[in-house]
């Protein structure tokens, strides 16, 4: 019996351990804080390959073509890959697009990436992967020079709210300002690598080839395999929080089950290699590795508040001690999700949406039945919001 009990508490410490882990890196990040180091940009303009992707839907190109068109910027090429799209009438009206469309189904975003990669006019130094549901911003590109200056081989931008019409659609970005804030600022402040977010981020070209070119990745996760490539070559990630890209959120019920599931699935299946790259850097002494390790080992919030809960109920009979040890953690928990909403400046809207907290949970819930087979749903998201950044900032001035 005391040998389950052991076992019990050695569970509950693993699991509490996920919600005590941003405090200590919020903690830390105070003595180590790489954003400090940015110096102005002035190793001029890099040359940019910029690929968008789109997968049977082209219905918000024209939109994101515009917003890389109106970049404060001028070295850069952009390559759109229509994949398994009908684009009778798309045309761009630039020299600066080239409209890319497989003869077949490709199906994979890092076979899109390569079918444009492989059809540069030109040797573009850089790389950067924008999505078709995205918009970005007129600065984006001179504020991830800024870390190409520093010689990072990859950089990751923030990924913000488009749309915030409905409250799935602002409890989505409340949870991506967390990991946001935990998983890419403060992994980069305190000396690790920020986690890759699928869109947003660029490249050296050579470095980008070099990681994915001789893989199939088949299904989702492609950035989580990029990732893993990256930190086994012992490189570092940055962050660059004023290279803003304006990301749809999920904004009805059935899209969000089904893109959780995809999510949910990703993690099943990679966790495996962040427990052992916990290990490995450990062994080489490399906190970069270790800390990414804890990160991409870790279960979705929704599972861990769960088992937490669990583990909870069980205590409040049997190991009443141990509830001191979730006051603590969940209140660090609360903390540091209402530190990370104030540092990225939440609207009122997703403060108001937090209410809706339970039944966005209850979903998650549903997509984790249907996790196994998430990659034979669908392997794209249905995109319904369009916009113009100019709108963006005008609704976010307002909303203050």
């Amino acid at each position: 019996m005391e040998a389950l009990i052991t076992i019990f508490i050695i569970f509950q410490v693993i699991v509490g351990f996920n919600l005590l882990l941003p405090v200590l890196l919020y903690i830390f990040h105070f003595f180590r804080n790489e954003s400090k180091t940015i110096i102005v940009s002035n190793k001029g303009e890099y040359d940019y390959g910029i690929i968008v992707t789109a997968y049977q839907q082209t219905t918000l190109l024209p939109g994101v073509v515009k917003s890389i068109l109106n970049l404060n910027y001028d070295n850069y090429m952009v390559y759109v890959v229509a994949d398994d799209c009908d684009i009778t009438g798309l045309d761009f009206n630039s020299d600066k697009v080239i409209l890319l469309r497989p003869e077949e189904k490709l199906a994979s975003n890092t076979k899109s990436h390569f079918f444009a990669v492989n059809r540069f006019i030109r040797p573009h130094k850089l790389l950067t992967i924008i999505d078709s549901d995205n918009l970005v911003d007129p600065e984006y590109l001179n504020e991830l020079n800024k870390f190409f200056d520093l010689d990072y081989l990859a950089v990751q931008g923030v990924r913000k709210a488009k749309n915030l019409n409905t409250d799935y659609a602002c409890l989505d970005e409340a949870g991506d300002i967390y990991y946001r804030f935990i998983d890419r600022k403060l992994l980069f402040d305190n000396g690790s690598s920020a986690s890759l977010a699928g869109s947003g981020m660029a490249f050296t070209t050579s470095f980008y080839k070099e990681c994915l070119e001789k893989l199939s990745i088949e299904g989702a996760g492609f950035d989580k395999v990029l990732q893993m490539e990256i930190l086994n070559r012992g490189k570092r990630i940055a962050f660059a929080e004023k290279a803003i890209v304006y990301d749809e959120k999920t904004s009805k019920s059935q899209q969000l089950v089904n893109q959780r599931a995809r999510w949910i699935n990703t993690w099943f299946k990679y966790a495996g290699k962040g427990v052992k790259l916990i290990f490995t850097g450990l062994f080489r002494f490399n906190r970069n590795q270790f800390l990414c390790g804890l990160i991409f080992s870790r279960p979705p919030l929704f599972i861990i508040a769960g088992l937490s809960v669990c583990c909870i109920f069980i205590d409040l009979f049997f190991l009443s001690n141990m509830l001191i040890f979730w006051l603590i953690a969940i209140s660090s928990f609360f903390a540091i999700f209402f530190v990370a909403l104030n540092y990225f400046n939440a609207p009122k809207a997703v403060y108001n949406a937090l209410v809706k907290v339970p039944v966005f949970m209850f979903l998650q819930v549903l997509s984790l039945f249907k996790a196994r087979k998430a990659n034979e749903i669908s392997t794209a998201t249905v995109h319904y919001n369009e916009g113009i950044v100019e709108e963006l900032e005008q609704k976010k001035s307002s909303a203050k």
